[in-house]
């Protein structure tokens, strides 16, 4: 038992500073926006964007409050998991199946850590393009540098920024299109979302406990 709690714990560990070290890297190596690099051909490749919502680019709401119900949320989801992670393990269940839970465990962490902390550690420019928020009601006075030494002010509603309001860091991308015989869908992106490796874990725990529901729980012989 002791030697299962030790390889799920190490398993979040080490994952946790995977997803911490490679957004790290981004945040520190490249600028937001700028044509994506390459990693694997064309296919795959690094797209720094900022994240304002969940997984995979999904919104809800550019306010304070849903960014701080957002936040809230997902404090929640990870104590549920955590606890519901601690009484599988109790129970003795298989330990792929601890993993699994605690891969979803690690990517929610991981996209809190960034929403959390991440405004206190980086540099924050209200004035960048990037950090503009349509709807946010954060109004910004900018100082724009024009031709001839002039200048010029413009008013932007830009997001929230401090505890639990930051952004979430993603960087990976496929760029993979649908054949142009296709119905409706012809060379538009399969998967156009932009995500990151916590949201890799996040999908890899799902679907390990989809796939493999039967071997973790297997039904009882009459």
């Amino acid at each position: 038992m002791k030697k299962q709690f030790s390889i799920v714990v190490i398993t979040i560990i080490c994952l946790l500073l995977i997803d911490q070290i490679i957004k790290i890297w981004i945040k520190t190596s490249f600028i937001q926006g700028e044509i994506p690099t390459p990693l694997l051909g064309e296919w795959f490749q690094l797209h720094y964007i900022e994240n304002p919502g969940m997984a995979f680019g999904t919104t809800f709401g550019s306010s304070m409050w849903h960014k701080l119900a957002l936040s809230i949320f997902r404090i929640i989801a990870i104590t549920g998991i955590g606890y519901y992670m601690w009484s599988e393990y109790k129970k003795g269940v298989k330990t792929e199946y601890l993993i699994a839970i605690g891969l979803i465990f690690t990517g929610a962490i991981g996209n809190l850590i960034d929403s959390a902390l991440y405004d206190f550690i980086f540099t924050f420019d209200p004035c960048n393009f990037y950090n503009q928020m349509e709807g946010s009601e954060n109004f910004v006075t900018c100082t724009h540098m024009g031709p001839h030494g002039t200048s010029y002010t413009s008013i932007h509603e830009v997001r929230h920024q401090g505890f639990l309001l930051g952004n979430v860091v993603d960087m990976f991308q496929f760029n993979v299109t649908w054949p142009s015989w296709v119905p409706w869908v012809g060379e538009s992106q399969i998967f156009p979302a932009i995500w990151n490796f916590a949201d890799a874990c996040i999908t890899c725990g799902v679907g390990m406990i989809l796939i493999r529901n039967r071997n973790y729980f297997p039904k009882e012989k009459d």
